[in-house]
């Protein structure tokens, strides 16, 4: 494994704090750059307002006359857990709000690949569409969007994908990362984006009348956006808190759509108990497993419904599909290490960068396979799978490190060898491509000398950030709830994790992979669980932990346990 360094977060805690938050949750968030309430635990009341997000008047505008005029409205969504999300808050946000005509489409991974593509725009011509309103894509997609503006069409762009050097010929694009824009927050998710624009079109029909006095109540879309959010690994700032934190509260409260209940409770989850984790971890894998192995429509049509049983239906439908994916997923992630084996790749031989490649790989799993190497070894890893079984053209899917920007980094290949990759787009920590099999040596070379040249020794070291020690005080039930319920959590706002030295009473393997620890601290005794944690050798008699403090359910009653992200001997 590779070798990570546990390091502890530095903070100065504020005044102001209210007696109702203890001092371990105010320590905590003040590492986080929160220093007061509003900025730990922000409210909707807190949310930016969608005035300076640039094209909003030109979408609503079009949005209001497709209303008005009953034209035809096609959302088109994507094949992740973002785009289905997104596609479900247009559809169920533009009926809210008076549109009788509205349907949605969706690419199919194999058939279309990504995004409003001219093969995808030849489908929808059936449809007869008046308006496309793309959800979470849209921004590199110049040759599907000219195709449907050549039919006569609308095309409204709503994403959040980084532009490239030009902009599609849309009639109007909303996203928070244009070149000029005054949004303050670049960080929505499509989900996001597209709630954006529905709350100015909101206010667009309040103004000129349209509502005749009944206004929708949009709040009712917050669990779909608190799902799209934290599935898309978008840093959770003060805004993405807000929406997720509400989102939660409806989903605790027995409230949201019949699908994401169905989700929670085919996962073994409990509502009134649910976390952003649980989103992250058990919600939208099953709902991503869809566009990964299937067609991303059972996805969407489980999260539109308002059918319990319906919803129910879907959902053992999109487990079964999940659990196909993990078997497939992990057969692929033992490959990806056979590989670097192969090559004579080990923990202490290892390149700047990763790039796999199997000609058997399925193209829907390659960001998992991409996702877990990165994990694995702290490097920039892009796994490449032929786009359909014998065919020529590759999608990869590139994750990142902090500090590397992996989108840039795509950018920059591409500049340096015009015409190498064919298509690409996505964010700093993910991104998707798309290249020749032909290309692959040359891309790999380009690749890894790019990540050669941006990265130092400090940005290849795995660093833990510690919230520090525990008081044996700290080691309760009260304590791991708190914690828990202090978030939401998430990406760039980190679940609490702590540090320390234990003594090591018993162990046993659980599940092949993980290690269930019995460990001490001074007079303590406590339970612990190391996922991933068995290596084929007995843990030494005493570790330094860096582990999470939870409530353990298992047990129920005041059970609490360690969950353990990093041991090491002492």
């Amino acid at each position: 494994m590779i070798q990570r360094t546990i390091r502890r977060r530095e903070c100065q805690i504020g005044e102001g704090w209210p007696d109702s938050v203890p001092p371990l949750l105010r320590r905590i968030y003040a590492a986080r750059g929160a220093h007061d309430p509003q900025q730990a635990q922000p409210r909707l009341a807190n949310l930016l307002p969608p005035d300076s997000l640039g094209g909003l008047a030109q979408a609503t505008a079009l949005l209001a006359d497709a209303i008005a005029r009953d034209r035809h409205i096609v959302v088109v969504g994507d094949f992740d857990c973002d785009g289905a999300t997104a596609c479900a808050v247009g559809v169920r946000g533009l009926r809210m709000l008076g549109a009788a005509h509205v349907s949605y489409a969706v690419p199919n991974r194999i058939v279309h690949g990504y995004g409003l593509s001219p093969a995808l725009v030849d489908e929808l011509a059936a449809l007869r569409p008046d308006l496309l309103v793309t959800v979470d894509h849209g921004i590199a997609c110049h040759a599907g969007i000219a195709a449907a503006m050549a039919r006569g069409w609308q095309v409204l762009v709503t994403d959040h994908h980084l532009p490239g050097d030009r902009l599609p010929p849309a009639d109007a694009i909303v996203n928070p990362n244009l070149r000029g824009d005054a949004f303050p927050s670049k960080m929505l998710a499509g989900v996001g984006v597209i709630f954006y624009v529905l709350l100015a079109l909101r206010r667009h029909l309040r103004v000129t009348g349209a509502l005749a006095g009944c206004e929708p109540d949009l709040t009712a879309l917050l669990d779909l956006v608190a799902v799209g959010t934290v599935a898309d690994l978008v840093p959770l700032d003060a805004n993405n808190r807000a929406f997720v934190a509400a989102g939660l509260r409806r989903l605790r409260a027995g409230q949201g759509c019949a699908g994401l209940h169905a989700l929670i409770e085919v996962s073994g989850r409990e509502a009134p108990r649910l976390t952003a984790a649980d989103i992250g971890y058990a919600l939208a894998p099953r709902i991503n497993a869809a566009g990964r192995l299937e067609d991303m429509a059972l996805g969407i049509e489980c999260l539109l419904t308002d059918d319990a049983r319906q919803a129910r239906e879907l959902a053992t439908v999109l487990h079964g599909i999940n659990a196909e994916r993990q078997g497939l997923q992990q057969n692929m992630v033992d490959d990806a290490e056979a590989l670097l084996a192969k090559a004579g790749i080990s923990d202490e031989i290892l390149p700047s960068a990763l790039c796999l490649f199997d000609p058997e790989w399925h193209p829907g799993v390659v960001g998992l396979v991409a996702s877990k190497l990165k994990e694995r070894t702290h490097r920039p890893t892009v796994a490449f799978a032929p786009a359909e079984p014998g065919s020529g053209l590759l999608r990869g899917s590139a994750r990142s490190i902090p500090g590397f920007h992996i989108r840039d980094a795509l950018a920059a290949v591409d500049a340096a060898h015009p015409g190498l990759i064919e298509k690409f787009g996505g964010h700093a920590m993910a991104a998707g491509l798309a290249l020749s099999l032909d290309a692959l040596p040359a891309f790999a070379s380009a690749f890894r000398a790019h990540a050669e040249a941006m990265l130092d020794a400090a940005l290849l070291q795995s660093v833990l950030l510690s919230d520090g020690e525990l008081v044996a005080t700290d080691f309760n039930r009260a304590t791991a709830e708190a914690l828990r319920d202090g978030g939401p959590w998430g990406q760039a706002y980190p679940e609490p994790l702590f540090d320390g030295e234990f003594d090591v009473l018993s162990w046993r393997i659980v599940g092949e992979r993980h290690l269930k620890l019995e460990v001490a601290c001074g007079t303590l005794r406590l339970n612990a669980i190391h996922f991933g944690g068995w290596h084929n050798q007995p843990p030494p008699p005493r570790l330094r932990l860096a582990y999470r403090l939870a409530p353990d359910d298992y047990r129920g009653g005041q059970a609490i346990q360690l969950i353990v992200e990093h041991g090491e001997a002492l």
